[in-house]
């Protein structure tokens, strides 16, 4: 009996210190890079606090996982010997990435990708999983979908969060609309979710604008927060997508360094103070090319302390320069210094 009753101690114990790191990590805006498995560069882990390594996927059979660049998976979990702050999580999904809704669809098969999560977890001594399902009933990804995908999508969460178990992370990636999932459902399961507060729109209109204006195309991201919040993500789960990258015109050429764009030869550098992002016309104004720059990102994180989010994400880490001026202007406005 008392061996029974110190292994009930120990487990309620475990439980207790698992859910007291959750809030203690609540404390403190995260801020998670994607990290892909295609880049060569290796992460320098002082400005963040979660890796998202981009992409495992749905494997062929629809019942177990298949990771991208397994070495580099390794080597970047192998960056917490030396930054035992940062989680590392395998981000399942991506854009054009299926298989999600015929494995969702069946039992059998759901429940053996669930476990196929749980041992690349233990294998890979991961902090957790993301699933970045683009998008539940939706082909626009040209992949497969059906009606019934949003609430086999809330049963997939399920039974990963039982497989994986309590002390690791499951997160999501959804879209700015807070479209083809039900947030409701999926609480109990999930430790935050990452809007993809990108992508928003295409030149002439904006990439990922914080507000309104005659230049933002469908929504912009306060509206994608706000979105997210009545679908019924709490605030403290709730991480706001930062774009590391621009988008232009059919022929302009993408910087790498976001920092100097506004250095592009023959383009004028001008701010859209409605939505609070800066731009590039041509010599009659059209706009060319829409981006983030370090004033924009620290609005944009201004704007998350003021409203209570869990954080900031962004993809990726390669768009920032080699001196980090991105995500070091994004994890101090977040966690500013008293």
């Amino acid at each position: 009996m008392k061996t029974k009753h110190l292994l009930f101690l120990c487990i309620v114990l475990f439980l207790t210190a698992c859910k007291q790191e959750k809030r203690n990590e609540c404390a403190q805006k995260i801020v998670v890079a994607y990290v892909t498995s295609w880049s060569d560069v290796m992460p320098d882990a002082t400005y963040l606090t979660h890796i998202n390594y981009a992409f495992g996927h749905v494997n062929e059979e629809f019942d177990g996982v298949r990771i991208e660049n397994e070495e580099r998976l390794k080597q970047i979990v192998a960056l917490k010997k030396d930054a035992p702050h940062l989680k590392v999580l395998l981000s399942v999904g991506g854009w054009g990435s299926g298989r999600f809704s015929e494995m969702a669809a069946d039992e059998t098969l759901r429940r053996s990708f669930a476990k196929d999560c749980q041992r690349v977890v233990r294998e890979f001594e991961l902090d957790g999983i993301d699933i970045d399902w683009e998008y539940p009933t939706s082909s626009v990804a040209n992949i497969s979908a059906s009606p019934d995908d949003t609430s086999n999508y809330t049963l997939l969460m399920r039974d990963i969060r039982q497989a994986i178990g309590e002390d690791k992370l499951l997160t999501q990636a959804t879209a700015a609309s807070a479209k083809y999932i039900d947030f409701r459902a999926l609480d109990p399961y999930i430790d935050f979710t990452n809007i993809m507060a990108y992508d928003m729109g295409f030149a002439p209109y904006f990439n990922s604008p914080l507000y309104r204006s005659e230049n933002v195309d469908q929504i912009c991201a306060d509206e994608a927060v706000k979105a997210h919040l009545e679908a019924g993500v709490p605030r403290h789960k709730l991480v706001m997508g930062l774009a590391f990258y621009g988008r232009g015109i059919e022929g302009f050429t993408r910087p790498k360094d976001l920092t100097t764009v506004h250095l592009t030869e023959g383009y004028i550098a001008c701010w859209d103070s409605l939505a609070q992002v800066p731009y590039l016309t041509d010599s009659v104004g059209n706009m060319v090319y829409g981006y983030e720059n370090l004033e924009s990102l620290a609005i944009k994180c201004e704007y998350i302390n003021a409203n209570d989010l869990r954080g900031a994400m962004f993809w990726s880490y390669t768009g920032d320069n080699e001196a980090g001026d991105l995500r070091r202007t994004v994890y101090q406005t977040l966690n500013p210094v008293h």
